[in-house]
């Protein structure tokens, strides 16, 4: 993109954000605002057993709309999922949907209303704008602290025969609110804390250097980096830091906001094969990937300028840096980030060969968003990234610490 010419952009805000602790008081109230009557509740057995389903479901039965759930969300939804989630809700009449939980949650409820409204299978929509029937009102409620998919009108969804996600993206997929309580957020697990922190953080950093960026896009990069980097390292030390909480959860709104404006990268397209191949989280995927793109990015001089900025907002650079010295002291930073937590076990799944990372290489080259990265990247500037994650990985054989 040069940099130089201002951009065109088209910005339309579809999601009202209202946030704050106990917000979700007000779901009843804000469902009833957009016509609900007979709502669909879609959330996962982590967020029933934390007692945040019933509440939810109290809270829009005490409004007077009719409650109906689906609680069998799974981590990295199938369109099996999500085919279950319509039958349900087609069976019960439905005229609102409910996404509480973390991005699994969100974009199964999406899924479900396209394929609720329009029909068809989740291959059908695969792509940008291919819903053409208007879709029901959804109410996003993020129970994590990364996952930014309240603030966006695409759905991840798996491929149930192949392992392939699926971005499925439409304009009338956004939710209408998003709701922000923090208090949700204090029973996720630390895993979770991490893994969505992390992705939250690349949803900053790429979405503030894709291609596909523009003013309006950049604001939102910033101030979710600046909230994020800040953030993250005070609840995974102190997981019951309210402010910190809620900090990073707007953090991860607003960086979602800013990928629905611009675009991902790279650290992406080399995380999803990892997901598809290792059955890694997505998370955590991404932040084995994102330092290395990072210093790779370090070469194209408007990357490294971003990176500065970005830096210079959150308060982490107040000297005149040298040529691609602000790319290494982001990728060392998020390296750090990513310390912060005990190695995840599911690493000890990650085995490496060369037939591997060659499949792995051009699945990623082939990934939607490794063409909006600012250094166009091959399949074999992949396989290296793939051979620094495995040296990483390599560094101790406990796997205690990862550089």
């Amino acid at each position: 993109m040069n940099d130089s010419v201002l951009p065109e952009f088209d910005y339309t805000p579809r999601t009202r954000i209202v946030c704050g602790p106990n917000t979700l008081d007000r779901l009843g109230d804000l469902t009833r605002q957009h016509g609900g009557h007979r709502a669909l509740l879609v959330t996962d057995q982590g967020l029933v057993r934390a007692g945040h389903a019933d509440r939810a479901a109290t809270v829009l039965a005490n409004a007077g709309l009719t409650v109906i759930r689906f609680d069998r969300v799974t981590e990295n939804p199938t369109s099996t999922v999500v085919e279950s989630c319509v039958s349900v809700a087609r069976g019960a009449g439905v005229d609102f949907l409910v996404g509480l939980g973390g991005g699994s949650s969100i974009d199964t409820a999406k899924g479900c209303n396209f394929l609720l409204t329009g029909g068809g299978r989740m291959e059908d929509y695969w792509g940008v704008g291919k819903a053409t029937h208007p879709m029901l009102p959804l109410i996003a409620i993020p129970t994590t602290t990364g996952t930014g998919s309240e603030c966006q009108s695409f759905a991840l969804i798996t491929q149930a025969e192949t392992h392939v996600k699926m971005a499925c993206g439409d304009p009338k997929a956004a939710a209408k609110v998003a709701l922000l309580d923090p208090r949700l957020a204090l029973s996720q697990p630390r895993n979770v804390t991490f893994c969505t922190g992390i992705d939250a953080l690349a949803h900053a950093v790429e979405s503030a250097v894709s291609t596909r960026r523009n003013p309006i896009s950049s604001i939102y990069s910033r101030e979710a980096f600046r909230l994020c980097i800040r953030a993250l390292p005070r609840i995974l030390s102190k997981s019951d830091d309210l402010a910190a909480v809620g900090q990073m959860q707007l953090g991860a709104a607003w960086a979602g906001t800013a990928i629905e404006n611009s675009m991902l990268g790279a650290a992406h397209a080399a995380a999803n094969p990892l997901t598809r191949r290792f059955g890694l989280t997505h998370g955590l995927a991404v932040g084995l990937a994102l330092p290395h793109v990072v210093r790779l990015n370090g070469a194209v001089p408007a990357a490294e300028s971003i990176y500065a900025d970005l830096l210079r907002h959150a308060g982490l650079l107040n000297s005149t840096p040298t040529a691609n010295a602000v790319s290494t002291l982001l990728a060392d930073l998020l390296d750090q980030c990513f310390h912060l937590a005990d190695t995840p076990p599911e690493l000890a799944t990650v085995v490496f060969d060369e037939q591997a990372m060659t499949q792995l290489a051009q699945e990623a080259a082939a990934q939607w968003t490794a063409q909006f990265n600012p250094r166009p990247l091959t399949a074999e500037e992949f396989a290296a990234i793939y051979r620094m994650i495995r040296d990483d990985l390599q560094v101790t054989e406990d796997r205690s610490t990862i550089r």
